[in-house]
Order: C-alpha cells, then sequence, then structure tokens
C-alpha cells in the first residue's frame, strides 16, 4: 500500500481519545530546580525578615510561601494576569514542581490581598532587599571596578482606563516611569515613579548615588574605584559636584549647546582621532575643556561625531549624529588614583572613556531583558500595590540572573534572555513520584542527559547563601 494514500494515513492513527490520569505531571519541570536555588541562597529567610510582620493572622498562607508563588508566576510567565493563580492553584503537578503542597497554593483572591497590604514603609525596604542582594554578587565576583548605569525604564501602561501614577511618559505613551540603576544585566536599585516624573527630577538621582556609594563602600570594598555611567538626561552640575565629593568617576552624555557645537566646527581638521566599536561602527572625537553656565569649574569633554554606522552608510557633514561626553576622569581627581592602584589606567585615555560611554548600549539591553523576564502592564489600581508587584518583578528578575550564572551556565548562555531560559529549560514535561520516603522528579532521559539536570541540581544545593 502507498505511504501516501489516504488509507494508509487513517491506519497510523494511533490516539483515539483523550483521558484524565491520576499521577502527578507537570509541564514546569524546570521550576524545581528554580525553587531549590532559592533553598540553597536562602532568600526566604530575608523576606522574612522584613516582609513576614505584614502577615497579622496564622489563618492564611505565610509570607514566604506567598513570595515563593508569586517569584514562580514570574519565571514561569505563562500568564500576567492574577486570575492564573487560580488555575494553577487546582494544579497538582505545577505545586509538586514547586514543592508546594496542593492545599496551600495561594488563590488570585489571596495574592491581590497579599500585594494590597503593602505600605510604602514596606514598599521602601525591596530597595534594601535588592542592594543586600547586589553586595552578596559583588562578594562572589569581586570585580576590580564597579561600572553602573542609571537610566529610567518607560512601562507601558497606555490601555489601563484608571491607574495611580499612570502618566504621559516622553515616549508619547501613559504609563510609569521608575529610575533604575544597573551593574550590567543586574538591576541593583530602582525607585518606582509615576509616568511625568522626567530623568533628572527632583533629587533622587543624588540620593541613590549617594546611598549605593556608601553602601559598596561599607560593605565591600572601601577603594574599589566606582563609575556612574548617565545620558544626557542627567546633565547636571548637582550629580557631578556629587560624584566628586564622593570620590567617584561619572561618565555623563551632556548637551550639544551652540557654543560646544561652534567649538567642534572650527577644530582644527588635522587633530580628529579615530575611534571604532567592534567592526561596524566608527567615530571620530576631540577633546577639550568645558565649563556651561554657572559651573565653578572647567570640566573634560569629548566631542564625537558618528562617521558609519552598523550598516557602514556613510554620514555627511552637517548630518552626524553628535555627542558631547563630560566626565572628570583623568583630570587629576581621587577616582584616577583608584583607577591606577587597580590597574585600570584605560579609563583615563580618551578611546576608554569613549568606549566606556558607549557601553550605555547594555544598559539599555538590562531595561529590555526586565521587560522580557516580566511584563509593562502592572495589575492594580493603586499606586503602592503596583509599586510592591514592580519590585517582586525586579527580585525575581535578579535571581533568575543569579540563577544563570550559578547554576544552568553550563548548558545556557549566561547572556540569554528569560524567554530562552524558559524554553529550554523551565519548559520541560515531568512526573512527580513518591517512594522511599523521598519525592523525586523523574523527567525523560533526553532532558535529564541533554541538559545535565543532575549536575545542575548538584550545583543548586552547593551554591553560595546571601550573607
Amino acid at each position: 500500500m502507498s505511504k501516501h494514500s489516504k488509507n494508509y494515513r487513517q491506519n497510523e492513527l494511533k490516539i483515539r481519545r483523550i483521558e484524565a490520569t491520576s499521577d502527578r505531571l507537570t509541564g514546569r519541570a524546570g521550576l524545581s530546580l528554580f525553587v531549590a536555588y532559592m533553598h540553597g541562597i536562602q532568600v526566604f529567610s530575608w523576606l522574612d525578615r522584613w516582609f513576614g510582620s505584614i502577615r497579622k493572622s496564622k489563618k492564611g498562607l505565610n509570607i514566604t510561601e506567598l513570595f515563593k508563588q508569586a517569584l514562580c508566576f514570574f519565571v514561569d510567565a505563562t500568564s500576567r494576569r492574577l486570575t492564573y493563580f487560580d488555575q494553577i492553584s487546582h494544579d497538582e503537578g505545577y505545586a509538586g514542581s514547586i514543592e508546594t503542597p496542593i492545599e496551600n497554593m495561594a488563590s488570585s483572591d489571596q495574592m491581590k490581598r497579599f500585594f494590597k497590604a503593602f505600605a510604602w514603609t514596606r514598599v521602601f525596604l525591596f530597595r534594601r532587599l535588592l542592594q543586600t542582594l547586589f553586595i552578596w554578587r559583588l562578594r562572589i565576583k569581586q570585580p576590580d571596578v564597579i561600572e553602573l548605569g542609571i537610566d529610567t525604564m518607560v512601562m507601558d501602561n497606555d490601555d489601563a482606563k484608571c491607574r495611580h501614577g499612570v502618566k504621559p511618559t516622553y515616549k508619547k505613551k501613559k504609563g510609569f516611569q521608575p529610575l533604575q540603576m544597573n551593574w550590567g544585566r543586574f538591576i541593583v536599585d530602582a525607585v518606582f515613579r509615576s509616568g511625568n516624573k522626567h530623568s533628572n527630577h527632583g533629587d533622587a538621582v543624588q540620593n541613590m548615588i549617594k546611598h549605593m556609594v556608601l553602601k559598596i563602600r561599607f560593605e565591600y570594598r572601601g577603594d574599589v574605584p566606582i563609575i556612574i555611567r548617565m545620558d544626557s538626561g542627567f546633565f547636571d552640575q548637582k550629580i557631578f559636584a556629587l560624584c566628586e565629593l564622593l570620590h567617584i568617576g561619572y561618565v555623563c552624555g551632556g548637551k550639544v549647546y551652540k557654543d560646544i557645537k561652534q567649538m567642534a566646527d572650527n577644530w582644527d581638521k588635522s587633530k580628529w582621532k579615530r575611534f571604532e566599536c567592534g567592526k561596524n561602527k566608527a567615530w571620530q572625537y576631540v577633546e577639550f575643556g568645558c565649563k556651561q553656565g554657572n559651573w565653578h569649574k572647567f570640566r573634560r569633554a569629548i566631542f564625537c561625531r558618528l562617521m558609519h554606522d552598523d550598516s557602514k552608510q556613510l554620514y555627511l557633514p552637517g548630518f552626524r549624529p553628535d555627542t558631547v561626553i563630560i566626565t572628570n576622569i583623568g583630570q587629576g581627581e581621587a577616582i584616577d588614583g583608584m583607577l591606577k592602584k587597580a590597574g585600570a589606567m584605560d579609563y583615563m585615555t580618551t578611546q576608554g572613556l569613549v568606549a566606556c560611554y558607549h557601553e550605555r548600549g547594555s544598559d539599555e539591553l538590562a531595561n529590555r531583558a526586565l521587560k522580557d523576564f516580566g511584563h509593562e502592564q502592572l495589575p492594580f489600581k493603586r499606586f503602592a500595590p503596583n509599586a510592591a508587584w514592580y519590585y517582586t518583578m525586579l527580585v525575581g528578575h535578579f535571581l533568575l540572573e543569579s540563577f544563570k550564572e550559578d547554576v544552568s551556565a553550563p548548558v545556557l548562555p549566561i547572556g540569554s534572555y528569560a524567554s530562552t531560559v524558559r524554553r529550554r529549560l523551565i519548559d520541560i514535561a515531568g512526573k512527580i513520584v513518591f517512594h522511599g520516603k523521598e519525592t523525586v522528579l523523574k523527567v525523560s532521559r533526553a532532558y535529564l542527559e541533554s541538559l545535565r539536570l543532575p549536575e545542575l541540581f548538584r550545583r543548586c544545593e552547593e551554591v553560595p547563601i546571601i550573607a
């Protein structure tokens, strides 16, 4: 009989019906690794220490259990709607994969009451938790130079009918615009704000820098050089003066005023130098001193103009995107001595500063990774519950980035986005069984060998705890 005939194809249909099973099956077996990792680093003790007093009665679920299910909700990312908790609360396989008895699975109403219980005084504690996690990673990686980026991230809630704090942003979308500080892929501090708060609104940036620098100095190393990277939205003498007072470096995008533009246009063409980033982009740059408005001192300025972009499209004079970089590095201040002691002399060169500023692209990738991990639309109408939800998302994102370094690095690139981690490591089929007074997660041999799951589970047990 021909393999392409109608009768042959009909005979090949083996499945005749679909029935239920009493076996505990799950499609999110990889969540067990993430839960084992959270137990290994002992993050739940910190959550209980700072948020445990929210629980006013012993009747409901404890705080650490609610946080665990909320963090797994973000890592799973099947849905961004709170009603998804109602669905998984009846799923014994999902409950088994996150090591929670089925009777302790939270409903959507319980999650709503939990996040609505957060007052502003408790929301602030999330920042302390993020900073504690940051110091923990610093002690593990022991960097000689710490580069921190500061930027805002627009969270598009344009479709929200009525939410406290949803205001028009500079991207012409209504939403929130939190201020965030990142260290590479990690977001280490944040201020949740309404959408109409611009980059350098109030004194939030200055307070964030001051608090973070002091924390690094006291809890990590007092002599480590710190460099703050910012765009032109933070072009402010008050921020520069604070950085100079704290003996840290800053590399900030400036505003192309007429006098700066005129000086660059009149500069000797033979003194322009060339900087190439990778194989595609190329800039020309020149260096001079800059003193704007009521500044009390001259600061180092680097004027850059793009020659060609990734497509190798050349730009004609007068049509090139211009950039001004303002910095205090290489001016004989205390940060120079710290960089010399750390063996990071490249930061003091003009090319090194241009390269440092153009690393702001990696800072933008941290925002992109956060949006890939979580979601921009927040579920509550009031500001404080949305702030608590946002900070819980930040904590989950931080823990997943740490998980990639400490656990999944042998099978997944550290730079993988959350969607890749979910597709390859989280969304795998498994079966939870009990025998010999033990709970065992069983997966197919193909997954067990290709993902090296026994090795990853062992790494979860050997991770350094948060201290």
